[in-house]
This record gives C-alpha cells, structure tokens and sequence, in this order.
C-alpha cells in the first residue's frame, strides 16, 4: 500500500469515528444548512459528485472560508460513514484539521 493509499484511507478511518462521534453532517442540503450557519469547519464532495453538486457546495464553501476537499470517491465516502453520501460536512476541528492533513498529504 503506497503512503498515499495509506494516508487516504486514515482519512476514511477519521471520517467514520466522526461519524461515530456525531460530528458529521451528511448530504447535499444539510451540510449546506450548516455552512450558512457557520458550523461546518471542513467540508468533503465526493470526486464523482455531479457538477452541479461540486459548484454549488464549492461555492457556498469559498464565501464562507471553509476548507473544501474533494478527493475522495461517493464510495470510499459510503463505506466509511456506513450511508450513501456525495457530501459530508466535519462539525468539529478536531477532526477537521486531521482529515485535512491526511487528504492534502
């Protein structure tokens, strides 16, 4: 397993212990609900996601300045959280600067 391999799948352990933790927003809607509400510290769109998806979660991300990856897969994404998700929003900073780290790695 190559160390990017390995870094990218600390980042999906990560994501599923926030999910355990109840520090995730799942979906299109509601993690743009916490956007604007100024919860969300990292927000995850799946590299597969529709475009207009990835431009409206991208931009809504940018006027709020809050960091935005998308280099993980809707599946990789899935079976981490255990729900079938293109977007994914970290309440905590904790975790947010962690899967930050592992995925810019």
């Amino acid at each position: 397993m190559s160390c990017l391999a390995m870094s990218k799948q600390k980042a999906l352990n990560m994501l599923g212990l926030a999910m355990r933790a109840g520090k995730l927003v799942t979906g299109e809607e509601m993690t743009l609900q916490k956007i604007r509400a100024r919860k969300v510290k990292l927000v995850l769109v799946a590299e597969d996601a529709g475009e207009n998806t990835q431009k409206r979660v991208k931009d809504k991300s940018t006027f709020y300045q809050v960091p935005f990856v998308n280099c993980l897969y809707s599946e990789e994404i899935s079976r981490a959280i255990g729900k079938n998700r293109m977007v994914i929003g970290v309440l905590d900073n904790g975790f947010a600067n962690k899967i930050k780290e592992l995925t810019s790695s």
